[in-house]
């Protein structure tokens, strides 16, 4: 069975809007674009050369696909061979052709043809960006890894990776490091449901209701 793996830069307040430059994604007049650029370095990139070193396809929003297609096929840096090469799966019920292939649109049934996927043989599906993908992933249990870079910044607005309405979930930390800038990058596992408990005292007396 293949994996969905989640690849997201992430605020300290979640969000995961617009974070390679101003024009990048300004839904909701949302200004802060190009948040993440000033914090690069080597070891954030070592991080996301190591996720693109083995084979994957991708599996993206429309809006992703529509910033990667521009950018990508002009591309002359190490990531962008594999990106290129990789079968591109698009979830999207307006886009009429699908040009930088190879690539499939998905777009109907689309939590039961991204389920066949996962099923079926194949690399790992990597989803980069693609907010509202990613929220049908989630709600469908869908998401077998996310591969997150938590930046040291808090924009007040903006998408967000786990919004309200996201599934309750256990997450198990499989790997973490730091970058030389701050940034915590971190790989998680769903590890199931949330385990309730309280701290408080077991003979503590409690105040009835309406109590003073």
């Amino acid at each position: 069975m293949r994996k969905i793996v989640v690849n997201t830069f992430l605020t300290l307040d979640g969000v995961m809007q617009g974070p390679g430059g101003p024009n990048e994604d300004r839904e909701g007049g949302f200004e802060h674009g190009g948040w993440s650029v000033n914090y690069w370095d080597d070891r954030m990139g070592q991080f996301v050369g190591e996720g693109l070193s083995q084979p994957f396809d991708l599996l993206l929003g429309r809006k992703t696909y529509d910033i990667f297609s521009a950018h990508w096929p002009h591309a002359t840096d190490e990531a962008a061979g594999p990106l290129n090469a990789a079968t591109k799966y698009v979830v999207s019920t307006t886009l009429a052709s699908a040009d930088w292939g190879p690539a499939v649109v998905i777009r109907d049934n689309v939590v039961e043809q991204i389920t066949r996927l996962k099923q079926g043989d194949g690399p790992d599906l990597q989803v980069h960006g693609s907010s509202q993908l990613v929220q049908t992933l989630m709600a469908n249990d869908l998401v077998d890894q996310y591969r997150l870079m938590i930046f040291p910044l808090t924009l007040g607005s903006g998408k967000q990776l786990f919004g309200d309405g996201v599934r309750p979930g256990n997450l198990r930390l499989v790997d973490s490091q730091e970058s030389t800038t701050g940034v915590i990058i971190a790989t998680y596992e769903p590890a199931g449901d949330v385990r309730y408990g309280s701290f408080a005292l077991e003979d503590q007396p409690t105040t009835p209701e309406g109590a003073p």
